[in-house]
């Protein structure tokens, strides 16, 4: 029986918690989660999705404003006498004093496969980015961000109809499989840490609403990927410049890329009818499939050309 505390704030932490709670050589003896944040326009306290599993769990929850800071939280885990300490999407760095406190220190469950996309946004870039394949890495931490030596990783494919939503699922259970199969064996050193490699590695910056601009003249892969990638949040904007010099902001949620259609700019609609909504791009078109104006419902393209004036030659873009 190994004695353990887990880190963790977002939902796609859950599955390791639960996984955690259900190992038979685990002693899970609480959990660290972020203090509640005020959410939605009312802006009522709610409990992380971490803190929310675990009390279902029946967990202990401590929630520490600023980790570093808190000597006697910090006292107070020294005590329980930990083995390691398990985090996953915690949101804060953990001070030295911690990382070394358990006997075999922290050990974290990365979404990317290390030392690609170290940083806050792995899965967005990934898919961004057009990669093929991804995957989870459980490293024992260090100081860095992201830097600890290598245990174990696990590949996960990514497709032309991966989302950020489905990766983000996917990763959350292969995450979960690797401490369930894993961490045993870090603990009783028969699984040894490798040092990362240099070659390969990149930043996975955190993304910002900005990020979601469509700049028409980039390829149709590219516009592709984005928006597949920045769904739901950000989200992916543009703007539809009428006829009549109007300005509306428009917010494409789902997109097919389709062959060139040359000899149109950027951003015209090149057909706006009951079958398609088809923009060009720089190179290529995009079959809006669903699209939403600001305070509006998300609706199909059919729907939404129903009740506007969106039509073939005007033009998208994010000027305005």
């Amino acid at each position: 029986m190994i004695r353990v505390v887990f880190f963790g704030t977002a939902e796609i932490s859950c599955p390791v918690l639960q996984t955690l709670h259900d190992m038979p050589e685990v002693e899970l003896l609480g959990v660290v989660s972020q203090p509640d944040r005020p959410q939605g326009r009312k802006l009522k306290l709610l409990p992380t999705p971490v803190k929310a599993h675990a009390e279902r769990l029946g967990l202990p929850v401590w929630q520490p404003d600023r980790l570093r800071k808190d000597t006697s939280f910090l006292e107070q885990l020294k005590s329980l006498d930990l083995d390691v300490a398990v985090v996953m999407a915690y949101g804060q760095l953990l001070p030295a004093s911690l990382l070394y406190m358990p006997k075999s220190g922290c050990v974290n469950i990365h979404t990317s496969l290390l030392p690609k996309y170290r940083g806050a946004a792995p899965i967005q870039w990934a898919i961004w980015n057009g990669d093929t394949v991804t995957g989870v890495t459980l490293m024992a931490m260090d100081e860095g961000m992201d830097t600890g030596p290598i245990l174990s990783s696990r590949e996960v494919p990514v497709t032309d109809q991966t989302t950020a939503p489905r990766l983000h699922d996917q990763l959350a259970e292969e995450g979960a499989q690797l401490v369930r199969e894993q961490l045993l064996d870090y603990v009783n050193g028969v699984l040894k840490p490798i040092p990362q490699p240099d070659e390969g590695s990149c930043h996975a910056r955190k993304i910002s609403k900005e990020d979601g601009w469509l700049d028409w003249t980039k390829p149709v892969s590219h516009l592709d990927c984005q928006i597949r990638a920045l769904t739901p949040w950000p989200g992916c904007f543009t703007h539809h410049h009428t006829s009549e010099g109007k300005v509306e902001r428009l917010k494409i949620l789902e997109a097919r890329p389709l062959d060139s259609e040359k000899g149109r700019d950027p951003g015209e609609i090149v057909q706006a009818d009951r079958e398609k909504l088809l923009v060009a791009t720089g190179s290529g078109a995009l079959e809006i499939l669903k699209l939403q104006r600001s305070g509006g419902k998300v609706l199909n393209h059919d729907a939404f050309l129903a009740g506007c004036t969106l039509q073939k030659g005007d033009v998208l873009g994010a000027d305005v």
